[in-house]
């Protein structure tokens, strides 16, 4: 079995038992069953057993969070394939490393073996180093297992991605990570000294992360005193808390401000809070939040309640004067209110018609009726005459035309009957009835 283990570049307990090792590595597994969480992958219909089946793994790329098994299953793969395992840290390695990664391979390849190049954190690769992957993954010199953590779509070129196929490994489930914390208490012959309610919050704190669990699993060991079982206060008093998996920069700070959007646009204050709690605990900029708050206002409310703008904008201030933490109650305040608010995208739509037609017929002058005429000239040449006052005029509307003569009467704002603005579309057309007359007066 060692021989098996060293072919696929895996060491085994024997050859490592000197050197002190963390409880993820101890408990790593040794066969795709033992995977956990990534049935969809490794069970018996997972899409990587299909694929060992048929003999005809090709390159892939392992997209999912952290601590879900990716470089495990890349070794095991490796030895399910009797490849050679090799892997490298998109990191730290640049093009002359990649080259000397190929050339080796290409050593094995004409003795008849095969090799696995599997690649951690893949994304960092610029596009030069990515395109350098392809003649060797296309000539069958490697077969490439890229693991990232971020969206392929937009970290890797479209050329990479054209030869590779993408496997989502999820994050754990709860149960995934208790079966963990079991295999743990059995691998050391020793419980968690937790009680019930703490080894909930014990697994809820992994946040789908195995590796993370068992981390924490360590910390709980050597802190406990002789006999002591700890409760869930004291738990997160002695581990504090393990940071949520939130990167401002990539996908889950787009995800999440994405999710708070949409469920105060679909009217869930409970959802929504939620979300912006699950964003305030990641450490989001608040002012992010506030101006995103202030875009709902005006783009899914819009003047069905038009003090949702003042709201949002009072929150951004609030914040601004109280600072962290009371501040950001005021921005959980603005969330509910509009989340709770009639809906109308009405002068949203209205603006992007409006943008459109503005782009496309180009510089048209108004009329020369609405045209200021400070001199002479202007006066002489008709600027401003035959300008109605409105609020001269009976129910203090002239209904004059003042668009340009070449592009005729537009419409773009068409109010709901929601909120507010239902009193708008009465009001317009009110006023659409009174052009009317005053049009069939003039002819």
């Amino acid at each position: 079995m060692s021989d098996l283990f060293a072919s696929a570049g895996i060491e085994t307990d024997a050859q490592r038992s000197d050197a002190p090792r963390p409880l993820a590595d101890r408990l790593r597994p040794q066969t795709l069953a033992e995977v956990v969480g990534q049935e969809h992958l490794t069970g018996p219909d997972g899409a990587l057993t299909r694929l060992l089946r048929s003999n005809s793994l090709g390159s892939l790329v392992f997209w999912g969070p952290p601590g879900t098994g990716k470089t495990t299953v890349a070794r095991l793969l490796a030895r399910e394939t009797s490849l050679h395992f090799e892997q490298i840290s998109a990191i730290f390695s640049g093009l002359p490393d990649l080259r000397k990664v190929f050339e080796a391979a290409r050593k094995r390849r004409a003795t008849g073996q095969g090799t696995l190049l599997f690649v951690d954190e893949i994304h960092r690769f610029n596009r030069a180093q990515l395109d350098a992957f392809l003649p060797v993954m296309e000539d069958g010199t490697v077969t490439l297992v890229g693991a990232t953590t971020e969206n392929p779509s937009f970290e890797l070129n479209a050329a990479l991605l054209s030869r590779a196929r993408v496997l989502l490994f999820r994050a754990l489930d709860e149960a995934a990570v208790a079966k963990l914390l079991v295999r743990a208490e059995a691998l050391t012959d020793r419980a968690l000294p937790l009680d019930e309610e703490a080894r909930g919050v014990l697994v809820r704190m992994a946040d789908g992360d195995g590796r993370a669990a068992l981390t924490l699993a360590e910390e709980v060991w050597r802190s406990a005193g002789p006999g002591e079982t700890i409760d869930a206060e004291t738990l997160q008093a002695i581990i504090q808390r393990r940071a949520p998996i939130y990167d401002k920069a990539q996908e889950g700070h787009y995800n999440l401000i994405s999710a708070l959007h949409k469920t105060v646009r679909g009217s869930d204050p409970d959802a929504a809070l939620y979300y912006l709690c699950r964003m305030l605990d990641g450490g989001e900029d608040r002012l992010f939040i506030a101006r995103r708050l202030v875009r709902m206002a005006v783009e899914d409310i819009g003047l069905a309640d038009p003090h949702a703008l003042a709201v949002a904008n009072a929150a951004k201030d609030a914040f601004d004067f109280l600072g962290s933490p009371e501040g950001e109650l005021a921005l959980a305040q603005a969330t509910i209110y509009l989340a709770c608010a009639p809906k109308s995208n009405a002068v949203y739509t209205a603006y992007k018609a409006a943008t459109r037609v503005a782009k496309e017929a180009g510089s048209l002058a108004p009329p020369r009726t609405i045209l200021n005429a400070p001199t002479n000239l202007m006066r002489r040449l008709g600027y401003g005459e035959g300008y109605r006052y409105d609020h001269d005029e009976p129910d203090a509307f002239s209904g004059q035309d003042y668009w340009p003569e070449r592009l005729g009467r537009q419409h773009f704002y068409a109010p709901t009957d929601r909120g507010m603005e239902s009193r708008y579309a009465d009001r317009l057309a009110h006023w659409e009835g009174l052009r009317g007359q005053r049009r069939d007066e003039e002819a």
